[in-house]
């Protein structure tokens, strides 16, 4: 087994892989920076995917159960994984006991 697929194995503690956790991130930043969670076309921008690849992503976040949305409503996108375990609130030292 190669180093690169080693990466985006599931880790058993966060139960996703980096990459999932990456969107996670955006979608939970995105969200408290502009007071509602982001179009698809808004993570195809920040992630220069092509908009199957951002779908396929949702989907997939949706079926881990990492995430929950409302069928045909837009923007309903909501995280279901506490916000301690997201990889980018590590990098950017944010503290949750202080309000965004």
């Amino acid at each position: 087994m190669n180093q690169k697929s080693g990466l985006s194995r599931r880790s058993s503690r966060q139960g996703f892989t980096e990459k999932q956790g990456e969107y996670l991130a955006f979608i939970y930043v995105y969200s408290h920076m502009f007071q509602r969670p982001p179009a698809e076309t808004d993570m195809q921008r920040y992630f220069r995917v092509s908009p199957p690849s951002v779908h396929q992503m949702v989907i997939a976040l949706e079926r881990a159960g990492l995430i929950r949305r409302q069928p045909g409503v837009p923007r309903s996108i909501e995280i279901l994984v506490p916000p301690e375990e997201l990889p980018i609130l590590k990098w950017l030292k944010i503290n949750r006991s202080n309000p965004l």
